[in-house]
């Protein structure tokens, strides 16, 4: 998934980043406000961590506006303000989830977790497709009885795919869910990913729709 960092303390940021980029997200990195607004209306996040104290403006009055607009992405709040007042004019704003600094990075991850899964309307991180068994919250795939190894990347292509179930989705969107802003993409990144990942769960497990993209085969 494509995770957008608004926060202003660059070793915190980058600590996050690291600990997202392990667990196989994209992650970019925005310190102001008007850029948050720039990536937000150009790239195709699946969430964003929103800190509250901006050197542009107040978190919270730019969560109001996004909501305002229509933008329904989950956004999780991330700050120091740790009284219940706080949590719940956050919560009334329109936040997914709100997180006191400091916090626990696994814990970060896990309401990660806990709030894509409410987006996608799967409780059950358990998902199976024909001889496959994929856990989004393990990051575990496995074919039959044997468990499948994944890297990174190639755990990213199938949480991208699944989590867009009988959707056909393009080769540019499978981008942004394995690259960071800036990163050097390769013009066969994408394939390359998809062929070593057929070998490791069939030929038949995901689908290339010429022209148009790849879904998960089943």
């Amino acid at each position: 998934m494509r995770i957008l960092i608004v926060e202003d303390e660059p070793l915190l940021a980058d600590a996050v980043s690291v600990h997202l980029t392990r667990a196989g997200h994209a992650v970019d990195w925005v310190d102001r406000l008007d850029d948050a607004d720039a990536s937000l209306d150009t790239t195709d996040y699946g969430l964003v961590i929103l800190d509250l104290h901006l050197p542009d403006g107040r978190g919270l009055d730019f969560l109001r506006r996004r909501r305002k607009a229509g933008d329904k992405r989950p956004i999780i709040i991330c700050t120091a303000r740790d009284q219940i007042r706080d949590r719940i004019e956050g919560l009334n704003a329109g936040a997914d989830d709100y997180l006191v600094k400091p916090f626990d990075f696994e814990e970060l991850l896990a309401r990660v977790q806990a709030v894509q899964r409410r987006y996608d309307l799967q409780p059950n991180p358990a998902i199976a497709i024909g001889d496959l068994r994929i856990d989004t919250t393990t990051h575990q795939v496995w074919r039959g009885q044997e468990r499948v190894v994944l890297t990174a990347r190639e755990w990213a292509l199938i949480d991208c795919l699944v989590r867009r179930p009988g959707a056909i989705v393009s080769k540019s969107q499978v981008e942004e869910a394995l690259y960071a802003m800036g990163s050097e993409v390769e013009s066969n990144a994408v394939e390359v990913y998809v062929s070593r990942l057929r070998k490791k769960l069939g030929t038949e497990a995901i689908e290339t729709v010429r022209g148009l993209g790849y879904r998960m085969g089943g």
